[in-house]
């Protein structure tokens, strides 16, 4: 069993910055592809970014040019580095992190709240 714990999220102006980090523990195997996503209020989970076992990236047009996905060394950890941040960003944000092709686990997401 693999535990995603996420942080980082909070309050921001529009405008402003936030740095949300996913840590896994709990398992042996290596995250193959890590993911984010996010759940505005009334909406569906929608897909944010991923970064896939090669270190290639894929990002979704609303956020392309302002986050940035990254993983460590380690591969235990994901970052997501969200710049110029909208109201419209606001949403409870998910980690994903992928060790099977059919077989990923979620974290209990982090709010991130954009004032405008």
């Amino acid at each position: 069993q693999v535990q995603l714990v996420e942080s980082g999220g909070g309050l921001v102006q529009a405008g402003g910055s936030l740095r949300l980090t996913c840590a896994a523990s709990g398992t042996t195997l290596r995250i193959i592809n890590w993911a984010w996503y996010r759940q505005a209020p009334g909406k569906q989970r929608e897909f944010i970014a991923r970064i896939v076992g090669g270190g290639t990236t894929d990002y979704a047009d609303s956020v392309k040019g302002r986050f940035t996905i990254s993983r460590s060394y380690a591969g235990n950890t994901s970052n997501l580095q969200m710049n110029s941040l909208k109201p419209d960003d606001t949403a409870i944000y998910y980690c994903n992190a992928q060790i099977a092709p059919s077989v990923s686990y979620w974290g209990q997401g982090t709010q991130v709240t954009v004032s405008s």
